[in-house]
């Protein structure tokens, strides 16, 4: 009997590139970079303990071009998955599960995470000085 091949799984060859599928990913990676993030946070903290001149290094370093870039993408990542966990949890609710709820929901989450970043930069960063 000619044995013949098994079928093959649905993939992204037959599905079409979704939002809420770009924001899946997103949403773990964020988790992630958050766990990096976090670190710089206990590093800052840890020279504040150990006195003035090693906070001195590290608010140089952070404050530093490079520095802020990666503090700024820690803030939208911070705020990203924090939206990402909300929508997470409406879902929860049994609300916005329809096709065009789904799609507006992860494209809020998108656009809520990059205005608040600004938001919070503006306000405690660019204008705080």
């Amino acid at each position: 009997m000619p044995v013949r091949p098994r079928p093959i799984s649905p993939h992204l060859q037959i599905y079409r590139w979704t939002i809420t599928m770009t924001m899946s990913i997103v949403h773990r990676a964020t988790g992630i970079a958050n766990y990096a993030g976090s670190s710089l946070l206990v590093l800052w903290l840890a020279a504040a303990a150990w006195g003035e001149e090693p906070l001195n290094v590290v608010n140089a370093i952070y404050g530093s071009w490079l520095g802020q870039l990666v503090l700024f993408g820690y803030t939208w990542s911070l705020l990203h998955h924090m939206l990402g966990g909300l929508r997470h949890y409406v879902w929860d609710l049994i609300y916005g599960h329809e096709a065009g709820q789904r799609e507006a929901l992860s494209w809020a989450n998108l656009v809520a995470s990059v205005v608040l970043t600004l938001v919070v930069w503006t306000i405690f960063v660019w204008v705080g000085r």
